[in-house]
């Protein structure tokens, strides 16, 4: 008797869906099949959003958060200072920081956190790119997570911007031991960034 299994369509729904960040094989089917069953989804307009998203959207070749041009919103902002760069993982990152209210510089998109463990080098970071945006009368932000990668990040970046003659400072309390920017409060953040700290390696 032959196995039943799902239609070839599903299955490549499925095997898409699977890529996503944190999805594994059955919440993926659940996902697809949600998808395909339930009144309330609208498969259709998901992949037109997809669609447009994937056309219109690139990275801000300046910081890495996403533009629809070759500038985002914040780096054509002429009320921002330009000598203030904050320094986060992620562009996901960026938007907690801005309901905060606690910050009106620019920021950088590292794309990523240093992760030996999964093969994240600082090759493959917009590393480079800081450093040109490093130089003296520049103060830099380090607003990376407080978990062992985001640690290691800071540290390797505060190595790096060394001897170029900015100031180097670190987010300072309110963050949970372990955490990232986007699980916390915009209070936590407005208390983080008012309270930072001049970069220490001790």
């Amino acid at each position: 008797m032959a196995r039943v299994e799902y239609p070839t369509a599903v299955q490549e729904l499925v095997a898409e869906l699977k890529r996503l960040p944190g999805v594994g094989p059955r919440s993926a089917e659940r996902m697809a099949v949600w998808l395909l069953q339930s009144k309330r989804a609208e498969p259709l307009s998901l992949a037109r959003a997809l669609e447009r998203a994937e056309q219109e959207l690139c990275l801000c070749d300046r910081c890495g958060f996403f533009a629809t041009a070759d500038a985002c919103l914040a780096c054509d902002e002429s009320k921002r200072d330009g000598s203030v760069i904050c320094v986060v993982e992620q562009p996901t990152d960026v938007l907690p920081m801005e309901r905060s209210g606690s910050f009106r510089g620019v920021y950088h998109c590292l794309g990523g956190r240093l992760s030996p463990l999964d093969h994240v080098t600082p090759d493959d970071l917009r590393i480079e790119p800081l450093m040109r945006r490093a130089r003296a009368g520049v103060e830099i932000i380090l607003a990376l997570g407080s978990d062992v990668e985001g640690e290691t990040t800071a540290h390797y970046l505060a190595g790096e911007l060394r001897g170029r003659g900015c100031r180097i400072t670190r987010i300072a309390q309110g963050l949970p031991a372990g955490g990232g920017l986007e699980h916390a409060d915009e209070l936590t953040l407005m208390r983080a960034m008012q309270g930072r700290r001049e970069w220490n390696e001790s």
